[in-house]
């Protein structure tokens, strides 16, 4: 089996990032799909863990439309996500070199 670079693996994560953005872009506008703010605040949060400034944000909008009971189930939601795809939200490590 080939491994992975850390610029393809880079490649990756910006695609699944993009990919956890542009669901709750879809679920909170409708469209071909029905609005749905606890799906959108589900993908926004996603997307927040892994760095998307316009995520939390437009997450934060969208709880404020929203009830406890949704915000929880939205949270709920999530946290079934990352147990499902745990490899997308470890964190990266930077490696350091030494000085010669």
């Amino acid at each position: 089996m080939a491994r992975s670079t850390s610029a393809e693996i880079s490649v990756l994560a910006e695609q699944s990032l993009e990919a956890l953005f542009a669901r709750g872009m879809e679920c909170s506008i409708g469209g071909e799909v029905p609005t749905d703010l606890v799906s959108a605040h589900k993908w926004f949060n996603l997307a927040a863990m892994r760095g998307n400034q316009d995520a939390n944000r437009l997450r934060r909008e969208i709880a404020a439309l929203m009830s406890n009971a949704e915000i929880g189930s939205a949270q709920r939601a999530a946290r079934d996500y990352i147990k499902q795809h745990p490899a997308e939200f470890q964190p990266t490590v930077t490696r350091l070199h030494a000085a010669a």
